[in-house]
């Protein structure tokens, strides 16, 4: 099979949250439980009717929304041009490393909470069944690159691999990336597979 025969579909990813159960409580009140809006692209997950405010040393974003099932650590992800208006520093990270990370405050209806940490932007990313992986010859924590056809083509590189059972496959990119190449939600990527393969463990240079 060769590079040009495999496509992925692509997701975009606005501004969202991972939210751990004892800051929602903070939140939205203590034994809160949050409302489902819609089923996402990943099996087991959904957006919440639940939303928040970011409050960061200059601006403040309104409405970012909280994404479920409730997580261990609270994560915020925003895009660079958020990180613009929030006063923050932008620090890409893969899902998960936050670590170091800027804080900010969140805003909701029953109370606000100052994180010291937890703010990322996060790398772009593929989810991959075990199978897929196996026959792309790709492993959890490769990086490869993708190219995006259209009026506005561009080529991704470092995109991460992530491999799971439990993943319906799907490239993830935010909204400032989809804007750079005009791309909506369902289009297609192509992978490249280059020699140089990066693993997970390759520190992403600090924007």
């Amino acid at each position: 099979m060769s590079a040009t025969e495999i496509k992925i579909a692509i997701g975009v990813s606005n501004r969202h949250i991972h939210m751990a159960k004892q800051d929602m409580e903070i939140l939205f009140g203590k034994g809160h439980e949050p409302k489902m809006l819609k089923h996402l692209s990943q099996p087991g997950q959904y957006a919440s009717e639940e939303v928040v405010a970011l409050l960061g040393p200059k601006g403040t974003i309104e409405n970012v929304r909280l994404l479920m099932p409730l997580r261990k650590k609270t994560q915020i992800e925003v895009s660079l041009t958020d990180c613009y208006k929030l006063g923050i520093a932008p620090v890409i990270r893969d899902s998960g490393d936050i670590e170091g990370t800027p804080g900010l405050t969140l805003v909701g209806p029953k109370g606000q909470l100052t994180l010291k940490e937890g703010v990322i932007v996060a790398a772009r990313h593929i989810h991959l069944r075990p199978k897929e992986a196996e026959l792309f010859k790709l492993s959890d924590g490769d990086r490869i690159s993708v190219q995006i056809s259209g009026s506005r083509a561009l080529r991704l590189d470092q995109v991460l691999i992530r491999v799971d059972p439990s993943f319906a496959s799907e490239l993830h990119i935010d909204t400032d990336e989809a804007n750079a190449g005009a791309v909506k939600n369902g289009e297609l990527a192509t992978l490249l597979f280059t020699k140089e393969v990066a693993r997970a463990d390759r520190p992403l240079a600090k924007v």
